[in-house]
Formats: C-alpha cells, structure tokens, sequence
C-alpha cells in the first residue's frame, strides 16, 4: 500500500505536527510527511522537524501583498512536493476560498472543542464560560467556511468543576495527539465515504457506552 504524502502547515511549537510525526515513524502507519510549512521563521516546529529528518520550508505571509497570492505560494510548494492530503497543525492563517476549492476533501483541521459548538478562537475558554460538563476536540475537513467541513473524529473530555482554560486546554491537547494520527490513518485506509455533506466512517464504533459528568452510579 502506497503511503500517503503529508504536507503539514504550523506557525508556532507545532505539538500536533510532533504526534504525527511520531506515527508516521511508525512501520505500519500509512502516511508518512512529505513537507513541513510554516508562515513564521521562528516556529518551534520547524525544529522539530529538522530533528526528524522532515523537508521544511518558510513561507511568510507578510511577504506577499494578499491572501490568495500568499496561498498560491503554499499551494505550488505543495503541489511540487506530491502532497495527497494537507494538515493544519496550529496554522493561524484563514485559507481562502480559492485554496480551498483547490484541494477539495484533501485539507483537514483540528478544533479543540466538539464542533459545531465553540468555534473559532478561545474555544476552550467559551466551553468553560458556558458551563458546559464535556469538551473535547474534532478533526474535520476544511471548507471555505470557518471550522465548518465534514467531521473525522471527535473525542470527549469532561469538563471538571476546579477547571480554569490552562488545566482543560492540557486535557484536550492530549486527547488531540490521539485524535490527529488516527484521522490521518482513517483517510489513508480509505474507511471514510462521504453523503449529505457529512463524513461516514466504517466501523464507527466498538463501544454504545455514554460519558456521564458528572458520573452516575
């Protein structure tokens, strides 16, 4: 089986792009990263990457006079590179319409909330205002539309009563080091088909338990 071609994008530590890593070194993992891309010079991950013997390339966004002519850098970058799927891993740049369009179901995001509530920024802090008992995180397919796209996988992390945005953050963090290789190895398996504008996984789950919080005896 062929290994599909990653081709990450970050703009700071890049601790989801670190997971991936890790599984794509795996001997069984069926993707493997192609290119790591950054906006900033100072990203942290790019570092990272370097380490791992990963191809890693800066292409900042203050340098092009918009959007789109910044995207079409990125994009033929990608392209030259034999990219099959794009992963946004703390990439803090809005894509626009015309890259998107360009690479349909082929560009996936992480959200650290359960999508559709909570998106865009400070998601975490609008869980903990809004009193919510479960959080957690999403992997989805980009479109045009903010933290919008077909749903991958999501995890559940409870909410705890003495939580502030630090000590859930952690939490869901963790859960999305899981989250994120497992979304790559579902698209790279070919287990997920598509109808009604959502993503349907084979084999969706193993388990019918619910998650109670707080728990009930």
């Amino acid at each position: 089986m062929k290994k599909l071609r990653l081709g990450i994008l970050i703009s700071g530590r890049g601790s989801n792009l670190n997971a991936l890593i890790g599984a794509c070194q795996r001997n069984n993992f069926p993707a493997g990263i192609a290119i790591v891309i950054s906006n900033k010079s100072d990203a942290e991950g790019l570092e990272n990457a370097k380490k791992a013997r990963i191809k890693t390339k800066v292409i900042q966004h203050k340098d092009y006079p918009d959007r789109e002519t910044f995207d079409r850098e990125i994009h033929n970058c990608l392209m030259s590179e034999n990219v099959d799927l794009i992963c946004l891993a703390g990439f803090m740049r809005l894509l626009s319409k015309w890259f998107v369009e360009k690479w349909p179901n082929k560009i996936i995001n992480i959200h650290p909330s359960l999508l559709p509530s909570f998106k865009g920024l400070n998601a975490t802090s609008q869980a903990i205002k809004s009193g919510v008992k479960v959080s957690g995180c999403t992997v989805h397919f980009v479109v045009p539309e903010m933290d919008e796209g077909p749903i991958i996988i999501q995890a559940a992390v409870p909410v705890l009563n003495n939580d502030n945005t630090e000590t859930l953050s952690a939490r869901i963090l963790a859960a999305e080091h899981k989250c994120y290789p497992k979304a790559v190895e579902i698209i790279a398996r070919k287990q997920i088909s598509f109808s009604n504008q959502k993503a349907n996984k084979q084999n969706n789950y193993t388990s019918r338990n619910s998650l109670f919080n707080p728990p009930i005896d």
